[in-house]
């Protein structure tokens, strides 16, 4: 006995009493009813001849009691041709009659497949396009995808522009861009809603290589002509998630030339690219368009403008567009101020944040824990440990509980302050309170170690963070790296290195400047040459005390001709040179120049 799909099965256990409202198209199956003599085979309706009124009535009789039994009995399926012996359920009107009354199109689905597992029935058209837009109106995609590919069934393009969009709003982008060509197969050119709706999803999931393809199609589908703003919206979204915002920007002027009014959230996207890319002037230009265009910036362009200025560390702009916003009399919400405030306190700022601490309560605004989170890295950015815990403490007591983010504060402040027997007491606390450590945590402390030296505790805690299945990053290897090399462990620093080039992490220049180093200090100045010169085949550039230490170990080793070779690499990438060095090279070269003096007795 055939039975549905496992995904399909896995859905109706999921939602055992899901019920939907019936497709209309479900509703309008209706069943044309002649008068006729059936003789004694009223309970067989006949394919091929309309029943009479009486047959007619006990036939729905029976489908309602299928629909009932569908419902409520677990296993139906073993018991369901003996519950109706002499029932003829290979007629196809029957299936249409069970949707009618069925309120759950998972179950009429688990019906169909039912039928579809004996011999002679065949369900027409008209029932198979009813039941896929019913599960894509019941927003069962994987139900829907599922029963085309078992049925081979050729829905109507109306029907398939409906299963784009719920496969859109499912995340599901590639089976959504793969309906679209099948559209195309038939000729059918979606409407402006359908694309747009697929630009949307596409973007959501970070996937900008699909909206370009989708742009492609609809370039060559000419639909390009009839877009709407919404559409310009989405593509100049797109421009910015891939870093050409001037690109984006073009765009936009070029709808704003042509009398389109993108809205505010085109600007919005722009203004925060150019943030991003330190480009102030363009945002400068955006605000007077808009003003221009008596689209007045809202509370959102602004947070954006702040937002984009605090990230880059211009927290007193920031903070300068913020006061201003009130002057005008914008109303700040609970983000801005928590953007702001976290702005501040970046910059060691905390008098004035505080102030704005103390402004937002009053304005009824209620920190959360990101606005707590905010003023605790404040205080431990200045050394203020205790009232960083008093904080903190607050927090938890405000029911926030402590998260992840909220011990990564605690634990960096403490580290930064050299107290890390107390951020590993925050780190062991962690499971038992529901935090979770992520890459940040362990990263955090295992920086904190190696600060104070503790070269044993570090690499204990790398190995725990591999062994939890987490992904390290090369800040998980570099300060042990670092660490070994100062201590004269070369070797162990080595094999870090190579483990950490093996899971495919791309290592700091200063990362392999502490190795240099490292094997300057040991005297394997040769080594440490080429690992230099693999450093500059590969365009990376050291920093210049990393050529200036090598040219002095090679001038105390009167390795004149290759220091002279180091420094021309060091000349070249734009380095200068001190006196002391040049003093040096002369010296050495003159005195190579002396001949022996006779001795004396």
């Amino acid at each position: 006995m055939a039975r549905a799909p496992s995904s399909i099965v896995v859905f109706i256990r999921q939602n055992p009493r899901t019920r939907q409202k019936p497709n209309n198209q479900i509703r309008s199956l209706t069943f044309e009813n002649k008068e006729g003599d059936c003789g004694n085979e009223e309970t067989k309706p006949n394919p091929h001849r309309e029943p009479s009124q009486n047959a007619q009535n006990e036939f729905t009789e029976i489908a309602k009691e299928v629909s009932k039994i569908t419902r409520t009995k677990p296993r139906w399926e073993q018991t369901l041709l003996s519950d109706f012996p002499s029932f003829n359920f290979s007629d196809h009107r029957f299936l249409n009659e069970v949707m009618k009354h069925q309120n759950n199109v998972l179950l009429s689905l688990r019906f169909f497949h039912w039928l579809c597992s004996h011999r002679g029935f065949s369900p027409d058209s008209l029932s198979l396009n009813a039941l896929f837009d019913a599960l894509v109106e019941a927003k069962a995609c994987i139900a829907a995808k599922d029963f085309l590919d078992y049925t081979g069934l050729k829905p109507e393009a109306a029907s398939l522009e409906c299963y784009i969009r719920c496969l859109c709003e499912d995340g599901l982008v590639e089976e959504a861009l793969g309906v679209f060509d099948r559209l195309r197969g038939v000729g059918v050119c979606p409407s402006i809603a359908t694309w747009n709706s697929a630009l949307s999803a596409f973007l959501k999931v970070g996937r900008t290589d699909l909206v370009w393809k989708l742009y492609v199609e609809m370039m060559e589908s000419g639909v390009f002509t009839k877009v709407d703003v919404e559409t310009f919206g989405y593509l100049i979204q797109a421009f910015c998630d891939d870093d050409q915002v001037l690109k984006g920007y073009e765009l936009l002027r070029q709808v704003l030339e042509d009398g389109l009014d993108p809205g505010n959230a085109a600007f919005n996207r722009l203004i925060s690219g150019f943030c991003k890319e330190r480009k102030y002037t363009k945002v400068s230009e955006l605000l007077h368009t808009m003003i221009a265009k008596n689209r007045a910036p809202d509370i959102f362009t602004y947070q954006e403008v702040i937002n984009g200025l605090c990230k880059k560390r211009k927290s007193l702009e920031g903070f300068r567009v913020f006061n201003d916003l009130k002057d005008r009399g914008y109303a700040p919400d609970r983000v801005m101020y928590t953007t702001m405030i976290h702005g501040l306190c970046k910059m060691g700022l905390l008098g004035n944040a505080r102030k704005l601490w103390f402004e937002m309560i009053q304005k009824g605004y209620i920190p959360n824990e990101y606005t707590y989170n905010a003023l605790i890295y404040g205080f431990c950015k200045i050394g203020n440990l205790e009232e960083a815990r008093k904080l903190y403490k607050e927090m938890c007591d405000r029911g926030y509980g402590e998260t992840t983010v909220s011990y990564n504060t605690m634990i960096a402040g403490l580290c930064s302050k050299g107290r890390t027997d107390e951020a590993h007491k925050l780190f062991a606390e962690m499971p038992c309170k529901g935090g979770v450590r992520d890459v940040i945590t362990y990263n955090t402390l295992i920086r904190g170690f190696c600060k104070e030296g503790k070269i044993v505790e570090s690499t204990n805690l790398l190995n725990e963070l591999l062994v939890q299945g987490l992904q390290p990053s090369t800040s998980s290897f570099t300060p042990i790296i670092k660490k070994l090399c100062q201590v004269g462990d070369i070797e162990e620093a080595k094999k870090l290195w190579n483990d950490m080039q093996s899971r495919g992490l791309t290592p700091m220049v200063y990362t392999q400047e502490h190795i240099i180093t490292g094997l300057y200090e040991q005297g394997y100045v040769e080594e440490g040459m080429e690992w230099l010169l693999e450093m500059l085949k590969h365009k990376l550039k050291p920093r210049e005390d990393t050529f200036k230490r090598l040219v002095h170990r090679l001038l105390q080793r009167d390795q004149s001709d290759d220091s002279l070779l180091v420094l021309d690499f060091m000349l070249k990438i734009g380095y200068t040179l001190e006196k002391g060095i040049y003093a040096s090279l002369w010296l050495l070269n003159f005195a190579k120049r002396i001949p022996d003096l006779p001795k004396h007795d």
